[in-house]
């Protein structure tokens, strides 16, 4: 049985009954989750216009046609609610019906060991359970934030009308993203962050490039600045008063300030486990602390990587997992076993689908360093790459890799730059299959494309 049928759980419920296992899966909302109707495919339905055009702008020949041509809003929303079918998820549970998977609708909670219960109806589970519920939007405890119902990713992925004036609150890819899609399709942006730069967690010239983009584009983008208190006037406008006293309009405001685990009503205290917590489990996806065998956790839940891809990779895992407990088989949890989620901890890929685009896997130089590992960063201007030059005009990135020098291979790689997230797969294979650099050398990428960089990264570490 499997509670939850986002992504992570559609994939933990295919797999188990490929290995020929009834399975349930419980959901109280949309089939498909957050990620297909609020959050991966709608981001991405309304940052893929202002990329091609921005694309566009960029050749010669091409700049000129679009010239002072800019998005159709009415247009860009439409085709992303075609993307979400409208919040509508018959899609959805056809593909569950054809696969051979049960569905119950309603809240799933569980009330003791392979129990649960949904509505008045209580389900028990011949093997396993899968948690699989994911994470809501975590939102400051600041004076007036209930009064002005700030949007969150859902109504940031799911608003009908653009708002002349949008403040965004944090610098992380939900708020980078939404500003450069909803400054692309004529708000007035502003975007608040703490720190220095946006991205703060991947490589420091990645939240660089973006924030000078954000700014070109218009967006007024504001570090070191954090909101003290809010509230919605009678206008309907909404009063954002920052730390020093300083107040800044507009029309709504957007928390993109962190993730909680939606764990907070599904049982958990019935099975000796903490309502509201992050779930921690084995390679396996077993959950620590709960005797028997019987319960899982993968996708965002469990606080590894909380990325859509990453949980469909920990579904695969723990739906092979339960099958071989089920059938009595052995588990094979090898670092490179088909039972045992590893890619979790050292090779773990993220695109920021911004304009320009981050790309990246693996440790940042910083991270390798607080390792204690020995290691070389190496750098290398997009520019310099003869691919770039034909990709666009005035092509401006930056490409990092980071090199484990007592074991010559790489551990970790970020791409900047507008088309960079299509070279993310072969940095993530270096990193996975812990390729040895000398062995990347003979990998001839093509020319003249923006792969190319790998030359220009391996020519500058070989000096």
């Amino acid at each position: 049985m499997v509670i939850g049928a986002g992504p992570t759980g559609e994939n933990v419920a295919d797999r188990t009954v490929a290995a020929g296992l009834s399975t349930v899966i419980v959901e109280r909302e949309l089939v498909g989750g957050t990620c297909s109707f609020w959050a991966c495919i709608p981001s991405k339905a309304l940052l893929r216009p202002n990329a091609a055009l921005a694309g566009a702008r960029e050749v010669g020949g091409a700049a000129e046609a679009v010239a002072g041509r800019g998005l159709d809003a009415a247009a860009v929303l439409a085709r992303r609610n075609g993307f979400v079918s409208d919040w509508q998820d018959a899609g959805q549970v056809e593909w569950l019906d054809s696969a051979g998977i049960d569905l119950v609708r309603g809240h799933g909670r569980l009330t003791g060991p392979r129990q649960v219960l949904v509505g008045d109806r209580e389900l028990t589970a011949r093997h396993a359970v899968a948690v699989c519920t994911g994470t809501g939007p975590l939102l400051p405890s600041l004076p007036g934030i209930e009064e002005v119902r700030p949007w969150t990713n859902k109504e940031a992925t799911d608003a009908q009308r653009v708002p002349e004036r949008l403040a965004i609150v944090g610098g992380g890819v939900v708020g980078t993203e939404m500003a450069a899609a909803w400054g692309s399709l004529g708000s007035r942006v502003t975007l608040l962050m703490r720190g220095e730069r946006p991205l703060p967690r991947l490589e420091p010239f990645a939240g660089d490039l973006v924030a000078r983009a954000l700014g070109a584009a218009g967006v007024d983008v504001r570090p070191r600045t954090s909101v003290a208190a809010l509230r919605r006037e009678p206008s309907g406008a909404v009063t954002l008063t920052l730390e020093g006293g300083e107040e800044l309009e507009a029309d709504e405001v957007l928390f993109a300030t962190g993730r909680a685990p939606l764990t907070g009503d599904i049982g958990l205290e019935t099975v000796g486990l903490e309502p509201g917590s992050w779930l921690e489990v084995d390679d396996t996806l077993l959950v620590k602390g709960v005797a028997g065998e019987w319960l899982y956790c993968a996708g965002d839940t469990n606080h590894r990587a909380m990325l859509t891809h990453q949980g469909k990779y920990q579904a695969r895992v723990a739906g092979a997992a339960i099958a071989a407990r089920a059938k009595g088989e052995p588990l094979d949890t090898r670092r490179w076993g088909r039972h045992a989620a590893t890619a979790d901890a050292a090779a773990v890929p993220q695109v920021v689908f911004t304009h320009p685009e981050v790309g990246a896997v693996g440790l940042t130089a910083a991270e390798a360093q607080r390792s204690g590992r020995r290691v070389r960063v190496v750098d290398v201007g997009m520019n310099a790459v003869g691919g770039a030059a034909l990709y666009a005009d005035g092509y401006e990135g930056q490409a990092r890799m980071v090199v484990d020098l007592d074991r010559g291979t790489l551990l970790g790689a970020t791409f900047a730059g507008p088309g960079v997230g299509e070279l993310l797969h072969s940095a993530t294979i270096a990193v996975a299959g812990e390729v040895p650099v000398d062995r990347l050398w003979h990998a001839v990428p093509s020319f003249p494309t923006l792969s190319e960089v790998w030359l220009r990264l391996l020519e500058a570490y070989r000096g």
